[in-house]
């Protein structure tokens, strides 16, 4: 039976791949148990300030930076996962419009009939291309925003994005959409997920043992099954 318990508090981004990382610690520490919760990246830094009795948090490394300023996680204790990057999704069966260029890209963005994407980080930056590219307005009426928790992916599957965007991460195995490529790199997103310490643990041993778990070497090659690099 375990002896020590952690919660872990993270963005829907992360959630499939924790669920591996904590199965592979658990495998090599049988005596810490890691639980883990996750909900939309805004609701958790929300739950995290209200003082929420959380071990670990996990999160977008610029929402982590953010809860570090306001001492609700460890600045020391950060810890940076994995880099991912957006791809592009349509339901399946569908066209796959061509995104190999910016350009094509943006045009296949102007064609689509509804348009979805991310409320987290890579989504504002999502949001900053469209107004760089001078099409925001124009295709705003077309934008399907996800509810807090829900993914890009299940909206696509069900027909009611035509066109979506999210991390790999959360595209990967999805069933009804086909993934159909990621960013041209002109334009590529790239998120880097991190973990750290929250300021009410009182168990910052058993807490840094798993954070140098999530950096190690052993778990490179899971991190890129769920289409994510190492950080």
């Amino acid at each position: 039976m375990p002896t020590t318990s952690l919660n872990l508090i993270s963005s829907m981004a992360t959630k499939a791949l924790l669920a591996d990382l904590v199965a592979a610690y658990s495998a090599q520490q049988p005596d810490t148990m890691v639980a883990v919760t996750s909900v939309g990246g805004v609701d958790a830094a929300k739950r995290v300030v209200a003082g929420e009795a959380f071990d670990i948090v996990a999160l977008a490394s610029d929402a982590i930076e953010k809860l570090a300023a306001s001492g609700h996680v460890a600045a020391d204790s950060r810890t940076d996962m994995v880099r991912s990057a957006v791809a592009v999704a349509v339901p399946a069966g569908t066209p796959h419009p061509d995104i190999a260029t910016e350009a094509a890209l943006k045009a296949a963005v102007l064609a689509a009939p509804t348009l979805g994407y991310s409320t987290g980080p890579s989504g504002v930056q999502l949001a900053k291309l469209f107004e760089r590219w001078g099409i925001a307005q124009q295709i705003a009426p077309r934008i399907v925003t996800p509810p807090p928790g829900t993914s890009v992916a299940s909206l696509i599957a069900k027909g009611e994005v035509a066109l979506g965007f999210q991390q790999l991460s959360e595209m990967t195995g999805v069933p009804g959409i086909d993934v159909i490529g990621g960013l041209p790199e002109a334009v590529q997103i790239v998120t880097t997920f991190s973990a750290a310490r929250a300021t009410v643990s009182t168990q910052a041993g058993a807490v840094q043992g798993f954070l140098d778990f999530l950096a190690s070497p052993q778990t490179a090659d899971l991190k890129r099954r769920h289409g994510m690099t190492p950080a």
